[in-house]
C-alpha cells in the first residue's frame, strides 16, 4: 500500500505511541506479577462457570464466591447482564489485589439479535457484512458486562456430518481466513478496549473440523503437509489480525490432545507465530485428557496442559487444585506459569478493567443498546445476502406479490426458534419473523393460506391430507422444512443428513397436485435431499437465518432482494462422497468421460460430481464473462500479473455477481489440487452495465506448503480460471513462474 506523505507522518506517529502504550502496560503487568503469590497466580489461570452463581444451588453459589473473593478465579464464564457482572465483579475487588475477573460468553451469532449462523454469513461471501454483524454483536454483549466473546470458530469442515459446521465458515482455506479476519475486526475493533467491542477468540486450536467419521470430539489423524495448507492458516489469519485469544480444541491430533500439544501451542502459535494472546482450554478439556489416555490423573494433566502451553483452564478445576504444588515440585518451570500469567493481565489491562473494573457493566447502556431497532434492519440485511438461490427452473421465482393464493406448508413455516439456529444467548429476544409472518408481510394483499402438515420433525404424516386440500387450492406452494434448530451444532453429529422424518414424502404429496412449489430448506450444514433437487421448480437455501429471517426469505422469493448468495461448501449427493470438497486432488486414474469409469477413481453407482458444488448460487438475471487478459504471461522475481475481465449483467434486474478465482498448479512436488480458490470480487451492476474486474497474483498467491513443509512457489505453469462457481469455470488462462 502507497501511503501518502500525510497519512505516512501519522503512520509513523501511530505506531512509537502503541508500541509505548504496550510497553506501558507491560512494565505494569511486570510490576503486578512481582506482588503476587504462586497461589493468586494460578488463580488468574482458572475459569469456572458462573451460571449456578445466579441459580438456585445456594451452596454451589456461595463456594464460587468465596473463591472469587480470594483472588483464586481469573475469567467467570455464563454471567450476562449489567447488574450480573457488576456484582460478580464486586466480588473479585474484595480481593487482596483487587485483580478484575474477565466475563466471557459464547457470542457466536449475535446476542439479542440474532444474525444467520456462521455458515450462513459465509454464504454471503461479503466481509464488510460479516464484519458489521460481529460489531453489531459486539456491542449488545459488551452493554451487558460481556469482555471476551468464545468467537469466530474458524475450523475448517469438509465433513457435513460433523454438526459444528454450523459455527464455521465452510471449506475453503482462503475464504475462511478472510472471514476469520472479518469476524475478528468487527468483534474487536481497531484495539482492545472500547465499550462497544469484545475480545474474540479464534476457535478450536487445532484441526478439529477433521474429526474422523464427521463425529464430534472425534480424533484427528492427518499429514503436517495437510494440516499446515488447509487447516492452520485461517488461525494464522486471525493471529495477524491481532485476535486477543485462542481456544484449543477437544481432539487428538496425530494421537495428542491439542490442549497438551506443545507443537501447536508453544512451537507454532507462541513461537513461529509469536502471538502475544493467551490461550484458553476448551470446556474441561484439561481434564479430558485423562479420559483420552494422556494424563494418568487430573495434577498430571495439568502439568501437561501448562507445560504445553494452555494458559487457562475452563471448567477443568486442574490447575486450581494441582498447578500450586506441581510448580513446587518441579514439574512446570515457574516462567511457565508466569508466562500464563502475564499474558491474561495483559489482556486486562489492555481492556480498561484496571481502570474501572464496572466499565462495561452500566444498565442504561445495555437497556439503550439492546433497543436499538438499526440492529434488525442489518440483521435483515445480512440474511438475505446469506440466502442461496440453487434452482429456478422455468423463472418461478420471483412470485408475483399480486398473486391471487400462496399456500405456505410445512413444519418449519411457522417456526421462530428453529430459523434462530444454536447458540442463542440472550434471555430477552426480539421477535422472530417466521417464514408465513414474512410472506404475508411482503404480500399483504395475497391470499396466504397455512397447513403444517407435521410437527417439526414430521415423524407423521397425521395432517399430510389437509395441508395438500389447502395447497390444491393455490396458484403456488412455498414448502418450509430442514433442520431443527438442535440438529446441528455442537454435539450435533448425523449419520443421515437427509431431510428429517418424512419430509420427503410430504414434498412428493404436494408435488403430485401439479401446482408449482417452492422450497426453502433451513439447516446448519449441507443436507443431502435429492428428491427435492430434482423435482422442485425453486429451492431457496435459508440456513438458519435469524431474527430477520422471514422477512429476508420474503425480499428474495417476491423479487425485492435479488439473490446472490454462494455455497461455502459443497453439497453431496449421498453419503458415501463424504468427506467431499472441490479441492480434490487428482489421480493416475482420472474419470475424464463419466461414461467411461472402467478402471478409473470412480462410483460405480453414482458420480463423483457433488449435487451442488462450492461457490455455487443463482440470481434472477445473466451474468456474461468475456476478454480475459493478464498483464504478463511470465512471472519473475519481485512481479506480480494482473488478471482482468470483462463482467457483464445481461439480464433485466439489477444483481449482484461474486466471481470467483482458482488456480492449478499444473507439476510440482506435491500433487496440488484441480482447484484452489485464491481470490473473489462481489460486484453489483445495473442491466446491461459491464465492468472490468482484476485480480492481482504475485508469489504466494502461488506458493505452497512443500513436503518439508517450506513456504514458497515453484516455477512452472499455472492455470488461472474464472468462473461463477468451483464447477462453473468461464475463462481460462496460463501463468508462468520462473
Amino acid at each position: 500500500m502507497t501511503l501518502r506523505p500525510a497519512a505516512l507522518a501519522v503512520s509513523l506517529i501511530a505506531m512509537p505511541a502503541l508500541s509505548l502504550a504496550q510497553d506501558a502496560i507491560d512494565r505494569k503487568v511486570d510490576a503486578l506479577l512481582k506482588r503476587m503469590t504462586l497461589q493468586e497466580k494460578v488463580g488468574q489461570l482458572h475459569q469456572l462457570s458462573g451460571a449456578e452463581a445466579t441459580g438456585p444451588e445456594a451452596a454451589k453459589r456461595a463456594s464460587q464466591n468465596s473463591e472469587i473473593r480470594a483472588g483464586n478465579v481469573g475469567s467467570v464464564l455464563n454471567i450476562k447482564g449489567a447488574k450480573e457482572t457488576r456484582e460478580a465483579q464486586a466480588l473479585a475487588l474484595q480481593s487482596r489485589l483487587k485483580i478484575p475477573l474477565l466475563f466471557g460468553l459464547d457470542v457466536i451469532h449475535g446476542y439479542r439479535t440474532v444474525f444467520p449462523v456462521p455458515i450462513g454469513e459465509a454464504a454471503s461471501w461479503d466481509l464488510e457484512a460479516i464484519e458489521q454483524s460481529a460489531r453489531v454483536a459486539a456491542r449488545e454483549a459488551a452493554a451487558a458486562g460481556i469482555h471476551w466473546t468464545f468467537a469466530p470458530m474458524v475450523d475448517i469442515g469438509r465433513d457435513p456430518r460433523w454438526g459444528r459446521v454450523m459455527e464455521g465458515a465452510g471449506e475453503d482455506t482462503h475464504l475462511g481466513s478472510k472471514i476469520a479476519v472479518a469476524r475478528v475486526r468487527g468483534f474487536q475493533g481497531a484495539a482492545l478496549g472500547a465499550t462497544d467491542r469484545v475480545m474474540a477468540t479464534a476457535k478450536h486450536f487445532a484441526a478439529y473440523g477433521a474429526a474422523i467419521a464427521g463425529r464430534d470430539y472425534n480424533a484427528v489423524d492427518m499429514s503436517p503437509q495437510q494440516l499446515h495448507e488447509v487447516y492452520l492458516p485461517p488461525f494464522k489469519a486471525a493471529a495477524d489480525a491481532g485476535v486477543a485469544t485462542f481456544m484449543n480444541s477437544f481432539n487428538t491430533l496425530n494421537g495428542v490432545p491439542a490442549t497438551g500439544s506443545a507443537l501447536l501451542q508453544r512451537d507454532i502459535l507462541k513461537g513461529e507465530w509469536k502471538y502475544r494472546g493467551f490461550v484458553v482450554s476448551d470446556w474441561a478439556s484439561v481434564k479430558e485428557m485423562v479420559l483420552h489416555g494422556y494424563a494418568k490423573d487430573l495434577s498430571d494433566a495439568a502439568v501437561k496442559a501448562i507445560n504445553a502451553g494452555s494458559d487457562m483452564d475452563m471448567e477443568g478445576e486442574a490447575y486450581i487444585a494441582h498447578l500450586a504444588q506441581a510448580v513446587k515440585d518441579g514439574k512446570v518451570p515457574q516462567k511457565n506459569v508466569d508466562d500464563a500469567v502475564r499474558r491474561i493481565l495483559r489482556k486486562k489491562f489492555e481492556m480498561g478493567l484496571f481502570d474501572d473494573p464496572y466499565r462495561f457493566s452500566d444498565p442504561q447502556r445495555e437497556q439503550a443498546v439492546l433497543a436499538d431497532p438499526a440492529h434488525r434492519a442489518i440483521a435483515r440485511d445480512v440474511a438475505r445476502k446469506s440466502l442461496v438461490l440453487l434452482k429456478n427452473e422455468r423463472n418461478v421465482l420471483p412470485l408475483a406479490k399480486n398473486a391471487r393464493h400462496i399456500a405456505v406448508i410445512g413444519p418449519l413455516a411457522d417456526s421462530r426458534r428453529d430459523l434462530e439456529g444454536g447458540w442463542v444467548v440472550s434471555d430477552v429476544r426480539g421477535e422472530v419473523v417466521s417464514v408465513l409472518d414474512g410472506i404475508r408481510n411482503g404480500a399483504p394483499r395475497a391470499q396466504v393460506s397455512h397447513a403444517a402438515a407435521c410437527a417439526p420433525g414430521c415423524a407423521t404424516a397425521e395432517g399430510f391430507d389437509a395441508a395438500v386440500a389447502a395447497a390444491a387450492k393455490a396458484d403456488v406452494i412455498v414448502l418450509a422444512v430442514g433442520e431443527t434448530w438442535d440438529m446441528s451444532g455442537e454435539a450435533k453429529s448425523r449419520t443421515d443428513i437427509g431431510l428429517p422424518g418424512r419430509q420427503t414424502e410430504l414434498f412428493q404429496r404436494l408435488k403430485a397436485t401439479g401446482k408449482p412449489v417452492v422450497a426453502v430448506l433451513f439447516a446448519g450444514r449441507p443436507m443431502i435431499f435429492n428428491e427435492i433437487a430434482d423435482h422442485a421448480d425453486a429451492i431457496l437455501y435459508a440456513w438458519f437465518p435469524g431474527s430477520e429471517g422471514g422477512n429476508a426469505v420474503a425480499d428474495v422469493l417476491f423479487g425485492d432482494y435479488n439473490p446472490s448468495g454462494k455455497l461455502p461448501a459443497t453439497f453431496p449427493r449421498n453419503l458415501g462422497q463424504i468427506p467431499i470438497s472441490y479441492a480434490q486432488y487428482n489421480t493416475g486414474r482420472p474419470v475424464v468421460d463419466e461414461k467411461d469409469i472402467v478402471y478409473r477413481s470412480a462410483y460405480i453407482d453414482s458420480p463423483n460430481t457433488p449435487r451442488y458444488a462450492f461457490g455455487h448460487g443463482k440470481s434472477y438475471t445473466e451474468f456474461g464473462y468475456s476478454g480475459v487478459q493478464l498483464d504478463r504471461t511470465v512471472l519473475r522475481a519481485g512481479q506480480t500479473a494482473t488478471l482482468s475481465f470483462e463482467l457483464e449483467n445481461r439480464g433485466k434486474v439489477a444483481g449482484t455477481e461474486i466471481a470467483q478465482l482458482y488456480i492449478r498448479d499444473m507439476v510440482a512436488s506435491v500433487v496440488r489440487p484441480l482447484k484452489e480458490l485464491k481470490g473473489f470480487a462481489k460486484v453489483h451492476l445495473q442491466p446491461g452495465e459491464r465492468r472490468r474486474v482484476t485480480f492481482t497474483i504475485d508469489r504466494d498467491t502461488l506458493a505452497f506448503f512443500n513436503s518439508q513443509l517450506k513456504w514458497g512457489a515453484e516455477p512452472g505453469e499455472f492455470k488461472l480460471m474464472v468462473g461463477s462457481a468451483s464447477d462453473d469455470v468461464r475463462l481460462e488462462t496460463t501463468l508462468h513462474l520462473q
